[in-house]
């Protein structure tokens, strides 16, 4: 063992390879464990954070884009001679972290001193990690491996940080399982359930692990593919969908629904993510969600339906990010459960009534993400899909509906004038939990499930007397999804026999069809939900701005599914006398629908694209998780922060 310097002058002749704190990615050797050097790191990086955090003081709009933060660009520059033992060292502490070890109740036994450090290097990994110049090229593809991990030729437009560099060049496969293994052990820690209660530690740093995985993958391609090849995705899948579902209630979690809901969102613009949802969803997560049998996309599909019917104003924004999610994985899912296709059915019914559809200018894509989906597990996965073209011939009426859409200046102004009224009757209640009951409500019966336990959730919250910090920071506005997202084409399925043999020459519709199984325009609205996003602007629907998309509404699929197989289902019923829906799903596995359908539409997968936007909602949120989780000692508390505001949460009766 080398010796150490004998003069503070003399540190540069220190090797810092040498002293890379734990083996991992890039480091084979296992120092010696100690906890006095665990608790002076932990002090040295709080140090180094806080002179990072010039950021907190700097306006989002002006001085961030034009005044770089001085500490935080020298010491992920070249000029710091100790970057690569840093990086690795950070790196390395985080993943090889275990928190529940082998004996349980453990940590009542025995001082951790490990879990501080891991927190706060987390911490600062995320902080040397962003981006603080952006340009569409930012982005590191790594197309070709470099001689090493750690290689120190420029890359992109990040060179100058090192932090970056070195991350985008990790490469070895045994480098990404470690990293991998590491995210999975951490982000599954919340969800332990054992025999014995609090037998095991919890970590409370799972926003930092997300916002490091978002960075890994969106900086580092091949470890994304990796990622996506492996079967322990799904370990990082659950625990995501898990933490949507637990914050979808509580407002001081809305950055860690946003979050999760942009990883999703990455992954989901790579075939492998919709291909590996498949696997069936055995291992049952602590979650408050419908019993159903089926894969890991009827679980996704279940979450994302609770989300949005849990009222939270808040999540509107998010609403386009969920659908595109839905959108990108449709074409290969090969098998939806009945619940999980119920709620497709009724995120329909809910977002195609003209109630939702009028109120808001934008309302109208989220139908044509739905429909998108729909056409894309018909047209690829129909085999395998009985279930869901059960619900959609069970809701038929829905589509008619759709296809009839009244674009009269006459009815327009009924169903606003309708709409108003109802607004102004709730919002004039004293109770808003009345409001937010009210928007999302629906007579379809396979949905009473969410009204009860989001009620009986409520209860037990209030009940256990549990609250959360009082102190929130704000975000940054959400971006679009179409500044996030760049639509590509993507390599479609391969096609089973029947799909094969489909005629390029298909008849239209027939009018009669759709005219003489809708409903009346005056039964429209009442039928099923009333909207449930509020346009407080000077907006208001026109005749020609309905005429200028309905027309677009992708149908056609669907309508000539229900034009061959409507018949054929009620003629099987009265023949034979069916009423149970296992025998009709039973008719309709060995069904076909060869050359009946049109053939195949090119499939449209929407990645995400790095963008000012989103960056600049990362730092914003980021150094509010850093600021939120260093309230003792207060290192920023009652100072003169501008990246982002505090704001006193009450606490809910």
């Amino acid at each position: 063992k080398r010796k150490g310097p004998d003069n503070p002058e003399d540190i540069h002749t220190i090797d810092s390879c040498e002293y890379i704190w734990e083996a991992g990615v890039g480091f084979s050797q296992s120092p010696v464990h100690s906890p006095t050097n665990d608790r002076n790191r932990t002090e040295i990086l709080k140090l180094l954070l806080t002179c990072f955090s010039e950021t907190i003081y700097m306006n989002p709009s002006v001085e961030l884009q034009s005044c770089p933060n001085k500490w935080l660009t020298y010491f992920t520059s070249n000029h710091n001679r100790q970057t690569l033992p840093l990086f690795t060292s950070l790196i390395n502490i985080i993943f090889s972290y275990d928190p529940v070890g082998y004996l349980p109740y453990n940590y009542l036994l025995f001082t951790d001193t490990r879990e501080p450090l891991v927190e706060v290097a987390s911490q600062l990994l995320c902080v040397t990690l962003d981006i603080f110049s952006f340009s569409s090229s930012s982005t590191t593809t790594t197309d070709q491996p470099p001689s090493s991990p750690t290689s120190k030729t420029p890359i992109g437009d990040d060179c100058s940080n090192l932090f970056i560099n070195y991350l985008s060049r990790i490469h070895r496969d045994d480098d990404f399982s470690i990293l991998l293994k590491g995210f999975c052990r951490l982000l599954n820690n919340p969800l332990i359930q054992t025999y014995l209660p609090g037998s095991c530690k919890k970590i409370g740093f799972y926003q930092e692990l997300l916002i490091i995985f978002w960075k890994f993958c969106d900086r580092n391609k091949k470890f994304l593919y990796y990622v996506l090849k492996s079967s322990e995705i799904l370990d990082v899948i659950v625990p995501i969908l898990y933490f949507l579902n637990d914050a979808r209630t509580d407002s001081s979690k809305i950055g860690l629904m946003h979050i999760g809901i942009f990883i999703l969102l990455l992954l989901s613009g790579e075939r492998n993510f919709g291909v590996r949802l498949n696997k069936p969803y055995v291992t049952r997560a602590p979650m408050n969600i419908p019993i159903f049998t089926g894969t890991h996309a009827d679980l996704l599909i279940i979450v994302f339906h609770k989300l949005i019917v849990s009222a939270n104003q808040r999540l509107q924004p998010l609403y386009d990010c969920l659908l595109t999610i839905i959108v990108n994985i449709s074409p290969y899912l090969k098998s939806l459960s009945m619940v999980s296709s119920n709620k497709l059915i009724h995120l329909l019914e809910a977002f195609s009534t003209p109630w939702f559809l009028f109120a808001a200018q934008d309302n109208h894509n989220l139908v044509f993400f739905l429909l998108e989906a729909f056409n894309n597990l018909i047209q690829y996965q129909f085999d395998g899909n009985a279930n869901l073209v059960y619900s959609i011939i069970r809701k038929r009426q829905t589509f008619f509906s759709l296809s009839n859409l009244p674009t009269d200046a006459q009815t327009i102004a009924k169903f606003s004038t309708k709409f108003s009224a109802s607004i102004s009757s709730l919002t004039s209640s004293p109770d808003k939990s009345e409001i937010k009951q009210t928007i999302f409500q629906t007579n379809s019966k396979p949905n009473t499930d969410d009204e009860s336990t989001l009620n009986t959730e409520n209860i037990q919250q209030s009940a256990s007397g549990i609250t959360n910090n009082p102190i929130v920071t704000s975000l940054a506005e959400t971006p679009s999804i179409h500044k996030m997202t760049e639509r590509t084409l993507a390599a479609s399925p391969s096609l089973n026999s029947s799909q094969r043999q489909r005629s390029d020459t298909n008849s239209e519709i027939s009018p009669s069809l759709t005219q003489s199984t809708s409903p009346t325009l005056s039964h429209v609205g009442s039928s099923s939900n009333p909207i449930h996003s509020l346009d407080n602007g000077t907006w208001s629907p026109t005749s020609a701005w309905i005429q200028s998309w309905k027309g677009k509404l992708p149908l056609q699929t669907i309508l000539r599914l229900l034009q061959v197989l409507v018949p054929q289902v009620e003629k099987i019923c009265m023949d034979r006398g069916l009423t149970d829906e296992s025998e009709i799903i039973k008719f309709l596995q060995h069904g076909t629908l060869v050359g009946l359908l049109p053939v195949p539409h090119p499939i449209l997968i929407r990645k995400y694209q790095p963008n000012s936007s989103t960056i600049m909602w990362f730092r914003t949120y980021m150094w509010g998780v850093i600021y939120l989780r260093n309230i003792d000692p207060p290192i920023w508390y009652d100072t003169d922060v501008k990246l982002f505001e505090i704001q006193q949460m009450k606490e809910q009766d």
